[in-house]
């Protein structure tokens, strides 16, 4: 049993993908970050950056005591190596798959998410930030293009932890100002994810928790943090 701590954004969604598709049993523990869960003892307790997804491992490898893991791309890494799946043992493959997980976890997740933020939810306008995030979006969009040239998934044939990764982040592709058509590679590559049994599980696993737009409150939650905020949590 694997207990995720998850709210459904793009790096929530990155471990239901892998749940789903290793068809891990788990069971999910809401963390409403508008709320104000992440900053919860009982959750910083085992996930020190208050952020989601977490993940607690019931039921080890090495039949110990329960293992935690933080931070999206070391779960991935983490079931992977539990599992078998998604990661190659070649050490040339799993390489590969590696270096486009660290490209995501360093490069498209925090830019797409800055462009979020500048485009949708800052109090202030700001054209030189829009622009900024918007252009470096584009450019990884490009990068991913053209890596996908002749590939069916991003480390090569094998569908791995480096697409389910890079994935949730290009479905906000209309947020981002993107326009997949001017990427016909990544397009088609998003469209044969997105038609995956495992996707379309992992997304409605999902399902009721939001509601509705982030209000003003939720905000000030997500975007208000310093270092104070985690002392005082």
């Amino acid at each position: 049993m694997i207990d995720l701590y998850y709210w459904p954004t793009p790096n929530g969604h990155k471990i239901t993908l892998f749940l789903e598709e290793a068809r891990l049993e788990y069971k999910i523990h809401p963390v409403n970050i508008g709320a104000g869960d992440q900053f919860k003892p009982e959750f910083l307790a085992f996930s020190p950056n208050n952020r989601m997804p977490a993940i607690i491992d019931q039921n080890p490898a090495d039949s110990g005591d329960p293992i935690t893991v933080f931070e999206s791309g070391a779960i991935l890494q983490y079931l992977a190596e539990k599992t078998g799946k998604f990661l190659p043992s070649d050490v040339r493959a799993r390489k590969t798959v590696m270096e486009w997980l660290f490209w995501q976890m360093g490069g498209l997740g925090p830019m797409a998410g800055q462009n979020h933020h500048f485009s949708a939810y800052a109090p202030e306008k700001i054209p030189y930030a829009i622009n900024r995030y918007v252009n470096e979006t584009n450019r990884l969009y490009g990068v991913l293009n053209k890596r996908l040239e002749g590939r069916n998934f991003i480390a090569g044939d094998d569908y791995s932890i480096a697409d389910m990764a890079s994935y949730p982040w290009i479905v906000s592709h209309e947020k981002q100002q993107q326009d997949l058509n001017n990427f016909p590679n990544l397009k088609r590559w998003f469209a044969s994810i997105q038609a995956r049994p495992a996707t379309i599980a992992a997304y409605k696993a999902g399902e009721g928790l939001r509601s509705g737009e982030m209000s003003e409150e939720d905000k000030k939650v997500l975007f208000g943090q310093t270092a104070k905020t985690t002392k005082n949590a």
